[in-house]
């Protein structure tokens, strides 16, 4: 499965040629600490590439969780919503955020790939 990153430390793995599933970053959550509460978006709402789409709480701060590309939500992960840990202990796994459907595959293909994000968090 292919999966792209954004330099706010999401990432985003295609399901297929129209679905997605997204998350936060290990670089993400080392940054933020121990996650406590996560706001997941609203299954069926569309949303624009950049635009909040929810929050991640941990003991250090908090932080916004945006939209790595235009689509609408189909799904949200309720076991991360009531163990919001598993974005610390698998935050490439268990601990996704949201399925979404893609509206526009062109943005997705402008996203990092694994190279290109690896050489942003080291000269961050």
């Amino acid at each position: 499965m292919t999966v792209k990153y954004t330099s706010d430390h999401e990432w985003i793995q295609l399901e297929d040629h129209e679905a997605a599933v997204v998350g936060i970053t290990l670089h993400a959550q080392d940054a933020l600490g121990d996650v406590v509460f996560v706001d997941l978006p609203e299954v069926g709402r569309s949303y624009a590439k950049g635009e909040v789409a929810g929050v991640v709480e941990s003991v250090k701060a908090a932080a916004d969780i945006y939209m790595p590309i235009a689509g609408e939500v189909t799904e949200v992960n309720e076991d991360l919503r009531a163990d919001p840990s598993l974005a610390n202990s698998d935050p490439m796994g268990n601990g996704w955020f949201f399925k979404i459907l893609i509206k526009d595959m062109a943005e997705f293909d402008l996203l990092m790939d694994k190279p290109d994000y690896d050489k942003l968090t080291k000269e961050a």
